[in-house]
């Protein structure tokens, strides 16, 4: 049986809730140009997302522990795609588009920086005179500028959709685009990705911390949704071991997901919602968890907060982030010709600033560190 882009749309039409985007439907691209013959308007965006250089960076930025610090550690690459896998999830049990709900996820932090928050912090501060920096707003430059990989257009002309999750991206580390349809709700395939972030980075920074040793079974069996949960599987903190932080995890995220799914479908049942208009102009968000559920996912940010993020040896990884940030900008600066001539180049059309943005946020720890020694080790060859 051969499988056309049509069929699929049709599949799409026939299977799909009627307040999701549909691919046939999308708004396009800003430079015109054919589908392909198997694959939707949103599988093309997502294949076009994942053999960019940018994609494959994340492999080596930090999502919590810098790259050098272990092997087993989430990285921005194995987060992102966490939150694809926890964002498909629930786009299936709604009836949502996962492929675009996929896509935005893979894209949504491709313009974060070497070392993690640590990292954008260091660069907004060093940029705050030139507009400063934010990473919903670099990886919108990256997908439409500077993924040159195509001769008829610059960036990866993905379609309106898949735009609009990245700018409209919202957590606590995310602030979106105040100019991008500000009196309009993203879609539900967006707002899904907003839930799946947090929900990922909440469970996987709850492991990691356990794998290092920075946190203990006996603290989180404080906390009330990780405390409760323990007890109802049967765990003992004393006797915790490496399955039950495996089992813990995979639960964790079963139980939040089930809530978003459940409290998200009685919210579209009693506010009406039948289309994807009602979606962008209902006066708050539609998708996440119920209010229960909020309130204990609070609690488990707060005590990683105080017990894991600012943690003495996370706060030292920071620090050290910020100086090499800091004295790499502050030396292209001085003495601009010791970029690469491509970026040399780009100074030259843009401005020093904006190419340093460009290229520091595009660095990977290893990189970076790397770029370090070159510059301001003396023994080391340049």
């Amino acid at each position: 049986m051969l499988v056309t882009r049509e069929q699929l749309e049709r599949n799409e039409r026939e299977a799909l809730a009627p307040y999701a985007c549909l691919a046939a439907e999308s708004r396009g691209r800003i430079h015109p140009e054919g589908e392909s013959a198997y694959r939707t308007a949103f599988q093309k965006d997502r294949d076009r997302v994942l053999h960019t250089s940018a994609f494959r960076r994340l492999e080596y930025k930090t999502q919590v522990f810098v790259n050098y610090e272990g092997d087993y550690y989430r990285t921005r690459l194995t987060h992102t795609l966490e939150v694809a896998q926890v964002a498909t999830s629930i786009a299936r049990a709604l009836g949502l588009n996962e492929d675009l709900a996929e896509t935005i996820a893979l894209a949504h932090d491709l313009g974060h920086p070497p070392f993690g928050h640590a990292g954008e912090k260091a660069l907004d501060e060093l940029t705050r005179h030139v507009g400063g920096f934010d990473h919903n707003r670099q990886s919108l430059r990256i997908v439409t500028q500077l993924e040159n990989r195509y001769p008829g257009f610059p960036g990866l002309n993905l379609t309106w959709e898949t735009l609009e999750g990245i700018m409209k991206h919202e957590t606590e580390y995310d602030v979106p685009d105040p100019d991008w349809e500000p009196d309009a709700q993203p879609s539900l395939e967006a707002q899904v990705v907003n839930v799946a972030d947090e929900v990922a980075y909440n469970a996987h920074d709850l492991d990691d911390g356990l794998r290092s040793g920075h946190l203990t079974p006996q603290q989180i069996y404080e906390v009330p949704l990780v405390g409760e949960l323990m007890k109802r599987l049967g765990m003992d903190p004393i006797g915790f071991t490496k399955y039950d932080r495996y089992t813990l995890q995979r639960e964790l995220l079963g139980d939040v997901i089930t809530d978003v799914v459940t409290a998200t479908h009685a919210r579209l049942e009693e506010a009406g919602v039948k289309t994807l208009q009602d979606v962008r102009s209902y006066p708050s968000k539609l998708l996440g968890p119920s209010e229960g559920m909020t309130a204990r996912l609070r609690e488990l940010k707060s005590f990683l907060y105080e017990n894991f993020y600012f943690h003495y040896r996370l706060i030292r990884m920071s620090r050290k982030a910020h100086l090499i940030l800091e004295r790499l900008y502050r030396a292209y600066c001085d003495t601009s010709e010791m970029l690469p001539p491509d970026v040399q180049k780009q100074a030259e059309a843009e401005g020093v600033e904006r190419a340093l943005v460009d290229y520091l946020s595009g660095m990977t720890d290893r990189y970076a560190n790397d770029e370090y020694r070159r510059l301001f080790m003396p023994a080391e060859l340049t």
